[in-house]
Formats: structure tokens, sequence, C-alpha cells
């Protein structure tokens, strides 16, 4: 039992100003059959990062449909939360259409950049979005002193919500020292949210220094999350746990590390896991940090958990 990689596919094309290049980060959205679209984040020449979107007929040769020529989510004015950047975390369905929870970028000057939690709505996958406010809804505090990164947000019910996202244990000035972790969060209605700094899964060896864009979805009853964790370059690990806030990690039996050769032989990072047609599907980014583009692999064989 093990990932079955179906390879590449998507890589921007350059010939847009606001995705010149990379597309980190995907993020899917099911529209109908076994179409899917793909939002995620590309850099424009001062590589600052846009929200686009791709839509994917899933096969075992999927195939692009269509891209989009613009973006639904650009950088904030400036001096804003989000003004050198927005990179996407997750989108979830609610009532009202969609929330599309995002990492807003302002660089620094001591240290590279300092990050915090955005979000933005649309009424339906194929309506504009707009931001619910011009500051973040979730930002530095006593619980998070350092910077924030990309979330993951689940709606469990009308008055239930959780989000995994990561946070610096320590303040960064380079990649090696930051000690980023998974932390959770619970909210009622997924604006204003209630943490206690805790770590849900952190290191499992004395190389790791980070892990970053939490997955989660139910198998079987179980939480499984994805995630990339990094030491040297990154990797896709994986966890299960039973309440969300206690998990195994499972990287050994479940986790997809990097290929031969091609577009994911240096790293796999930034996963999405999501469900089709009875399956476990993975979205993922390559080499680049989403230079190459993302692909996509498939669990071939039972559940995972």
């Amino acid at each position: 039992m093990s990932w079955q990689r179906l390879g590449v596919v998507f890589v921007p094309d350059g010939q847009r100003p606001w995705a010149c290049s990379h597309a980190s980060l995907p993020t899917p959205v099911h529209l109908a059959g076994d179409v899917f679209r793909f939002f995620y984040s590309s850099r424009d020449a001062e590589k600052r990062s846009h929200i686009g979107w791709v839509d994917v007929e899933l096969s075992e040769r999927p195939r692009v449909l269509q891209a989009a020529g613009d973006p639904v989510l650009s950088p904030g004015e400036d001096g804003s939360f989000d003004d050198s950047g927005v990179s996407i975390g997750c989108i979830t369905e609610t009532e009202d259409g969609l929330a599309l929870y995002y990492m807003g970028w302002n660089l620094g000057v001591r240290s590279p950049w300092r990050n915090s939690i955005g979000l933005a709505r649309a009424p339906s996958p194929y309506a504009p979005f707009e931001r619910f406010s011009k500051g973040p809804v979730l930002d530095r505090s006593p619980q998070d002193p350092y910077t924030l990164s990309y979330p993951c947000v689940l709606r469990i019910g009308p008055r239930q919500w959780r989000m995994w996202y990561g946070s610096n244990l320590s303040a960064a000035v380079g990649n090696a020292d930051m000690s980023h972790v998974i932390k959770h969060a619970r909210s009622s209605d997924g604006i204003d949210w209630k943490r206690d700094g805790a770590t849900v899964v952190g290191f499992v060896s004395g190389t790791e220094y980070a892990i970053a864009r939490p997955t989660v979805i139910d198998v079987n009853g179980k939480w499984l999350m994805a995630f990339a964790c990094r030491g040297g370059s990154y990797r896709i690990g994986v966890a299960a746990s039973d309440d969300g806030l206690n998990w195994t990690r499972l990287d050994p039996t479940l986790g997809l590390g990097v290929s031969n050769k091609g577009w994911d032989s240096e790293m796999t990072c930034y996963p999405a896991l999501f469900r089709h047609g009875g399956r476990v599907w993975l979205a993922y980014n390559g080499n680049g940090y989403g230079a190459t583009g993302f692909g996509l692999a498939v669990w071939d064989g039972p559940s995972p958990v």
C-alpha cells in the first residue's frame, strides 16, 4: 500500500503578471462529477503571492480544463497585514458559500517576515472573493508571540469550527531557528477563535525544525492529517488522531518522500488531502516550493487508517 503518483498536473505558463511563477499550496474544491477547482498561490515579478485557480478533471491521467485569467485574491494595500502577499491555507464550505483562510505576508527588517491569518469569502467557487475585514482573524498573541502560518479550518457543525495552523516557538531570523509546529484553535462562527498555544503536532527527530501547511480529513471516524515537515528539504508527513488534539506520526508508512527524478525529486511539500470516488487523494508541490507546479497522488490500497 502506498501513494500512486500521477505526476505534475499544472505549472503556470508565466504569461500573466500575477502568475509569473509557482503554483503553490493546491487547494481542491469539488465542482461536479470528476472536476475539481484547485486554488493555488502564484508569484508576480516582485515575488508577491496571489491566489488563482485551475480546473482539473480527475482520473489516472488528470486533465487541465481551464485556468483563471485573473486572481481571486491579491496582496492588500500598503500598510495592511497582507501587503506583501496572500498564500492560501484552505477553503471551507459554509451555509453562505466558501470561506478562504489564508496567510498574509508582511516583510520584516530584523526578521525576514511576519505572518498572520486572514479570511475572504465568496458565495460560490465561481464568484469573486472579498476580504472579511482589513485585519487578520488570527494574529500574534501571548499564545503565538512570533508568526503564524497556513491554516486548515473544518466546520464540524453549526457552531463548531476547528483550526489547525502553524506557529513559531521562537523568534527566527532564518530557517533552522524557527521551530515551527502545528497548533489548534476553536470557534463558534469561524471568525473569533480561542486557542491555548499548545503544540498538537511537533517534531519526531532532532533535525526537524518546521512542520507546516496541515490538511485534515475524516477517514472512517479518525482524523488524518498531512503536512510538510522539514529537517533538510521538505517531505510530506502524515499523522492520525481520534480527537484532533493528540496525534500519532505515521510518516514511515503514509508519508510521501521524493521521486528518483523529475519535478518532485528534491522536495515534496504543501499537501492537500481530499476524498473523491471512494478514494483518498493528495495534491502537493514538488521542487522549489511550487516552482515546478503541483501534482496529484492517490492512495493505492485499502483505507490508510
